[in-house]
């Protein structure tokens, strides 16, 4: 095996994310990225640059729906500039109870795994949607689905088991994970040593948190769907469930039908709820910290949700690894917002956990603990990507 290109894929409601790595002769390099973002809205853009960050492609189309966007991807790398796939490894958050290994992708594997669409609702209509089209614009060419779900398939039953009656246990209903993709990454950049206790916490417009075992999930903050756990952008994190229900009957008295109605209370949870719904102004950390320094008592209060909820799932987990070796902060808000960084960590002193405050003044990687910190507090950034390309290549081998 000489050359390896590996088509990466990574799709959202607006945009669909792509890398191309080489990974023949066990090389695991970058060779160019791209995106088309704004998908359905007027602001389209389409660009693709290399591995020195070289844009070699910047344009501004018209992508009214996702068929004009993934054809724009797939006709640039059809064009013979830059190097064709042999193979394609796509990101999925759930592939449901059957579907619980990375694996080789076929129609009927896309047709199981939609089965189960209420698991990830705003992500898997799209990635099988990418995939089908994948199958279609680039024919022969194998394609892998890589599962954000495979990581947390270590969680002891206990952790996994919903307190519901069994029938909708039996239906699949359980606690998942998500981001697990990015928790691998940090593992495997932390090899050869990784921590035996290790809590890593990937804070984004999507946020969650895992406590990792001797390199393996023990448990994570998201549940059934990405709507649970830790308050997010826009969705609201585990809440009491008499909430819902309350919020249910509101919508119900002018809803046409139920199945209207749990629409209507899916957009509360998942799109108006979390950072944006308590501040009443953004689900953009950025735009947050802004309104505080202008004296924003909403902002504040949302923010303040967002660390206080981090430092609480924190102590659990310390207590369920029964003790804590290193803390690493990932993702958006985990990478560049040291202000985030130093309110989660306030007051966990008992736990071992303090920070350096002029370590902590970066963005990006680093060691931000104290020098009498008993555990060690870094910044990772994730490398999604190149650990769907490892997973690509290990299957292609089998």
């Amino acid at each position: 095996m000489s050359s390896l290109p590996v088509l990466v894929l990574n799709s959202g409601s607006s945009s669909i994310k792509f890398s191309v790595y080489e990974a023949g002769n066990g090389e695991r390099a970058r060779l160019f990225e791209g995106a088309v973002d704004g998908i359905g809205t007027d602001l389209g853009k389409f660009w693709i640059k290399n591995a020195a960050g070289t844009k070699l492609v910047d344009q501004t189309p018209a992508l009214p729906n996702r068929s004009v966007a993934f054809k724009l991807v797939a006709d640039a790398l059809h064009s013979g500039e830059f190097p064709a796939p042999v193979a394609i490894g796509h990101r999925m958050v759930c592939g449901g109870p059957t579907v619980q290994e990375n694996q080789r992708i076929t129609s009927e594997l896309i047709d199981e795994m939609e089965r189960y669409t209420a698991f990830a609702p705003l992500h898997t209509p799209i990635a099988c949607y990418i995939m089908r089209e994948a199958l279609r614009l680039f024919p022969g060419v194998p394609n892998f689905v890589c599962l954000d779900s495979y990581f947390h398939r270590t969680m002891p039953e206990v952790v996994r088991h919903m307190p519901i009656p069994d029938e909708y246990s039996a239906m699949g209903v359980r606690r998942y994970g998500a981001h697990g993709i990015s928790y691998e990454s940090i593992v495997y950049q932390l090899q050869p040593e990784v921590p035996e206790k290790l809590i890593v916490a990937h804070l984004g417009n999507g946020s969650s948190i895992s406590a990792i075992l001797q390199g393996q999930c023990l448990d994570t903050s998201m549940g059934l769907t990405p709507t649970g756990g830790i308050i997010s952008g826009t969705r609201t994190g585990d809440i009491d469930p008499g909430v819902l229900l309350f919020i249910l009957r509101e919508i119900a008295k002018t809803a046409q039908s139920a199945s209207e109605a749990a629409d209507k209370l899916e957009t509360v949870v998942s799109k108006k709820s979390g950072l944006l719904g308590v501040s009443q102004l953004s689900n953009d950390m950025r735009d947050l910290r802004e309104a505080i320094q202008a004296g924003n008592a909403h902002a504040r209060l949302a923010v303040d949700k967002f660390t206080w909820t981090i430092a609480r799932w924190i102590g659990s987990f310390v207590a369920e690894l029964n003790g804590l070796d290193m803390l690493v902060f990932t993702g958006g808000i985990g990478e560049n917002d040291m202000a985030s960084r130093a309110e989660i960590c306030a007051g966990l002193d008992a736990l071992g956990i303090v920070l350096d405050a002029e370590r902590n003044n970066v963005r990006g990687p680093a060691m931000i603990s104290a020098k009498n910190s008993r555990v060690a507090v870094r910044v990772i950034p994730p490398l999604e990507d190149l650990i769907i390309v490892n997973h690509v290549v290990r299957l292609m081998g089998e």
